[in-house]
């Protein structure tokens, strides 16, 4: 029943334009009305404002390199024959520092690109880090930054919990660090991912004095909101949690009045505080008291006083709890406006993480860069299998690969395990990474 003018209308009011020309898929009308029924559904699910949710992209075929099931599985990307992740590609290219740089790699790896001058600007990325041996720095330094990218989608969606705030907190802490070890590499896409991800000043100095250091898990527990933020919570935790001095004065009070030493003053969430005296001693015990409970060797009694303190401290934290949860709230209220730009910087981040990751493998693998060409032409110098190099204990024997117009196929024969299949996917494997901006295991190579 979800017709075109329905997706267009809910996506306009999503995305707050009158049309869809700007994003450039005004005339996909099929992916128009899927795009409309997926969002139509999350909004049913979720049942709340999507803020982080601002534009649609079309992707076209001819600018991605097209994987079809079987070559996914028997290439072994991300998973392998068996349904785990050991010996796989992802397996050897992913030491990322973070879990969103983790999931974009394995996006790369599962959607390798035609863009040369995209694929040209993350190789030469990871040859400005290499240059300037900054890979040991920079996984610790975004090791710091963490998975913000998830923090930021919990955040907008006002599902974040007290240590989202936190994270986020460490993060934008860790950006002049971050940005300080970036000045050296002098390159395009690094300089873009700094004015990516700028430090927001404000936005730290409020969750620095806001939030402690290590809030509870969730908010109503409270003890989430740093003393000194606000002067109306101070008060009211004050007198909540000065109340043991009271009660200990109290307690030597009535030991005196009635003789009874062994005589104390607790508390628990159903009977609230009492006085409990022995059975042996309940003779002793003045006509003011009122009892509230009988135990097998124990009374427990409540005086007129006493009473009239654990409403008034029940009563603070109780008012000290409501008003930390609309301090919290008001936080989100903070957030949201930088919502957008808190996500630029965690994608930014993220691509930082991916590029910074796979100078670090290229050095540790001894892999060449490779050179991207117009023609289809492919030749590969001293080509090996990325995943099969790592797990055999002799060293692998490396092979060439030439493939032009005048050399269009090759007849591989070979006795059974003999590595002809290796050989086929080595290459396959070479040019996939070379398609997602990354160096390969090869001495040099050039793939068109």
């Amino acid at each position: 029943e979800f017709d075109l003018d329905t997706a267009q209308h809910l996506l306009c009011e999503q995305f707050g334009t009158k049309d869809l020309v700007g994003f450039g898929v005004d005339k996909a009308t099929a992916a128009l009305v899927a795009a409309g029924c997926l969002m139509q559904y999350v909004k049913d699910t979720q049942r709340i404002a999507l803020p982080h949710i601002r534009a649609i992209t079309l992707e076209h075929n001819e600018h991605a390199v097209i994987l079809d099931a079987a070559t996914r599985k028997n290439l072994e990307l991300t998973v392998n024959l068996s349904g785990g992740f050991e010996n796989t590609l992802a397996q050897v290219l992913d030491k990322t520092a973070t879990a969103m740089g983790s999931r974009l790699l394995k996006r790369r790896i599962h959607t390798p690109i035609r863009s040369k001058p995209e694929l040209n600007a993350r190789l030469n990325a990871i040859s400005a880090i290499i240059d300037v041996q900054l890979c040991g720095e920079l996984h610790e330094s975004l090791k710091q930054i963490g998975d913000i990218e998830r923090v930021i989608a919990r955040l907008a969606l006002w599902t974040a919990r007290p240590r989202d705030l936190t994270r986020l907190r460490s993060a934008l802490q860790a950006l002049a660090p971050l940005h300080q070890l970036l000045t050296d590499a002098s390159d395009p896409r690094i300089s873009q991912i700094v004015a990516q991800s700028p430090e927001l000043p404000e936005l730290q100095q409020l969750l620095e004095q806001a939030v402690i250091e290590n809030p509870p898990v969730l908010i109503r527990d409270g003890g989430v909101i740093a003393p000194g933020y606000n002067s109306e919570l101070d008060e009211w935790r004050s007198l909540s949690q000065g109340a043991t001095d009271i009660l200990e004065q109290l307690e030597q009070r009535e030991r005196e009045r009635t003789g009874i030493s062994t005589l104390k003053i607790g508390y628990n969430r159903v009977h609230g505080f009492f006085i409990e005296v022995s059975r042996a001693n309940a003779h002793l015990v003045p006509a003011d008291y009122i009892r509230r409970q009988t135990l097998k060797n124990n009374e427990r009694y409540i005086i007129p006083e006493l009473k009239e303190h654990e409403d008034k401290v029940l009563g603070s934290q109780s008012k000290a709890l409501a008003l930390e949860k609309q301090l919290y709230e008001q936080l989100f209220e903070f957030i949201a406006p930088h919502i957008e730009q808190l996500q630029m910087m965690a994608a930014a981040l993220a691509d930082l993480d991916v590029l910074n990751n796979l100078a670090e493998r290229a050095i540790a693998l001894n892999y060449a860069k490779p050179e991207l060409c117009d023609s289809d032409d492919i030749s590969i110098k001293q080509g090996r299998h990325p995943v099969v190099e790592q797990v055999m204990k002799d060293p692998f024997i490396a092979n060439p690969v030439e493939l032009n117009a005048q050399r269009k196929m090759l007849i591989i024969t070979g006795p059974n395990m003999g590595g002809k299949s290796t050989y086929m996917r080595q290459t396959a494997l070479i040019v996939l990474m070379a398609h997602i901006g990354s160096f390969v295991p090869a001495d040099s190579a050039k793939i068109g």
